[in-house]
């Protein structure tokens, strides 16, 4: 990536030096890191469970000073990207980009979601509207996911900002609503839903990092090989053997990279409406009031 030198996002809040440090929590497997984090995603601390969760367990890998200290640079320009490029389309739709903070940590860190820890890689909290980040997660992406390189991580901070834009269209309470009186199933669905959208508000921001040539030759492939690595089938068969598809949660590979795909070569939030076959129509409705929407088809 072509960062250096590029505007970097004031909107950090550094708070490794009072952080738990790397491995500062108990170890936690893949699985684990699945359900801390959908526990942090929806306001719960499920931090409790993932000590019964011991399947692969590893600590964080520890980053050289040097290493960390770009990463957190880059970190602050693929923010302040994001800054720009939804602000724009914001400001089309006669709103106002809320810019979301990011807090760099190191180990454990509290947030108005519940505890957070190295463990479960970058979230969102939209409780106080912040994405969490511990850089060692550069390491674990490239030694345990097999996705390495500055789009990689770039990809998941654009993920983690997708939540946020999600989280000021209304989206979020509207699906935390249906998921309410839905089955463990149905609500699974829902979240695969969002998962998604997300992952095709990373490709509209992509979209535009190759234009501004931020991404340079190889640097999408990687990006590509990023969304493909966390999805819901590869980790499952990965940390248990097996997967088990109604426990789905973010999607399987395929999708992630169908859906990035989607918003990177249309450069288009307008169509990231995975919700598009939902019976209840009030996401749906939401979505398309807000930008628009042209009918998408969705496989």
């Amino acid at each position: 990536m072509r960062w250096q030198g590029r505007r970097e996002s004031s909107n950090v809040e550094d708070r490794r030096s009072s952080g738990g440090g790397f491995g500062g929590g108990k170890p936690t497997g893949v699985l684990g890191l699945i359900i801390i984090l959908v526990g942090a995603y929806y306001g719960v601390d499920l931090s409790g469970l993932v000590g019964e969760m011991e399947v692969g367990t590893t600590q964080s890998s520890p980053l050289q000073s040097q290493q960390e200290d770009q990463l957190f640079k880059l970190s602050k320009v693929v923010l302040g990207d994001t800054e720009e490029v939804w602000s724009t389309y914001f400001s089309q739709n006669n709103r106002q980009y809320v810019e979301p903070r990011m807090v760099i940590y190191n180990g454990v860190t509290p947030t108005a979601c519940g505890t957070g820890q190295s463990a479960m890689g970058p979230f969102y909290c939209p409780n106080d509207q912040r994405v969490y980040l511990d850089l060692s997660f550069y390491n674990d992406m490239k030694n345990k996911l097999g996705a390495a390189g500055e789009s990689a991580f770039a990809y998941v901070i654009a993920h983690e900002v997708g939540h946020h834009v999600q989280n000021l269209l209304g989206t979020l309470t509207q699906v935390h609503r249906l998921q309410s009186r839905s089955s463990r199933a149905e609500a699974n669905q829902l979240s695969v839903k969002l998962e998604l959208q997300a992952d095709c508000y990373a490709g509209v921001w992509a979209s535009q990092a190759v234009k501004s040539g931020l991404f340079e030759r190889g640097d999408i492939e990687k990006a590509f090989n990023a969304a493909e690595s966390v999805g819901d089938d590869r980790l499952q068969k990965r940390s248990q053997g097996y997967v088990v598809p109604d426990s789905f949660t973010h999607g399987t590979s395929a999708q992630r990279l169908q859906w990035f795909k989607v918003g990177l070569t249309g450069g288009n939030p307008a169509q990231c409406n995975t919700f598009q076959r939902l019976a209840d129509t009030k996401v749906r409705w939401l979505f398309e009031a807000f930008f628009n929407a042209e009918k998408h088809v969705e496989n």
